[in-house]
């Protein structure tokens, strides 16, 4: 779930919110109001209610997850942190309560509305905490239309369990290591992956039977390595490898 809310709308939780988006005034930012006998009175922001909130958890608020230009993963509430210390941080019992209290209202599904969600930005997500991490990815696999995909700087390092039909994916500046590491791509034919740390074109072999007409490899490793515009001869349908066309070499 993403957090892309417009809190100058004057809108209030409905009485339903979903998983995780409690309104807390508690570790919340502050105001600095003038005292007349002690001073500085911190006092919390007329917006801090909606610090954990869902756009989807706004009264009188219809749009849906398709129709937002950059949502945005958010940060755990205060409460989840506190489940989590209470548990002991134990990551497979967490993940299967999350997945129990994760029953979402089927209108709050409807509203998301992933499904239908052609071109999306999840890009400088900053993905510090495994509830982001797993909201970002549960995000990602209902993107079952999506036909472009920006996924910059979001410190990635593994995608593989996950399945995208977009025709556009951009992964520039991320931790990926091996092509291995990318999604199921069957669909694509632009694909960028400059700036991560790729080593070596192991793995290269998965997308030979995609459309892949354009790669992006700069700034990797793998750029430096033999024979490296040999990758060519691996994918039958490029035609533009690092922003330079095939050349009759090749």
């Amino acid at each position: 779930s993403s957090s892309g809310v417009n809190t100058l709308t004057g809108s209030f939780p409905k009485s339903h919110s979903s998983h995780g988006s409690e309104f807390r005034v508690t570790g919340t930012p502050l105001s600095v109001d003038q005292s007349p006998d002690s001073g500085l009175v911190s006092t919390p922001l007329p917006s801090s209610r909606f610090q954990f909130a869902l756009w989807h958890g706004l009264e009188q608020c219809d749009v849906t997850g398709d129709q937002l230009t950059c949502p945005r993963v958010r940060e755990p509430s205060e409460d989840e942190l506190h489940l989590k210390e209470r548990d002991g941080i134990c990551l497979e019992r967490g993940r299967s309560r999350r997945r129990e209290e994760e029953g979402q209202r089927w209108e709050e599904r409807l509203q998301e509305n992933w499904e239908n969600c052609l071109e999306l930005n999840l890009s400088y997500q900053d993905l510090g905490d495994p509830f982001q991490q797993e909201n970002f990815l549960r995000i990602l696999r209902r993107l079952i239309r999506v036909e472009k995909l920006q996924l910059i700087d979001n410190s990635l390092t593994s995608l593989s369990s996950v399945r995208l039909p977009c025709r556009v994916l951009n992964l520039h500046r991320n931790h990926l290591v091996c092509l291995r590491q990318l999604p199921k791509l069957p669909a694509v034919e632009h694909l960028c992956l400059s700036e991560n740390a790729i080593g070596s074109l192991g793995g290269l072999g998965a997308l030979g039977n995609s459309p892949l007409r354009s790669l992006n490899l700069t700034r990797n490793p793998v750029t430096f390595t033999q024979d490296y515009r040999a990758v060519f001869s691996c994918l039958p349908n490029l035609e533009v490898l690092d922003g330079i066309p095939k050349l009759p070499e090749d």
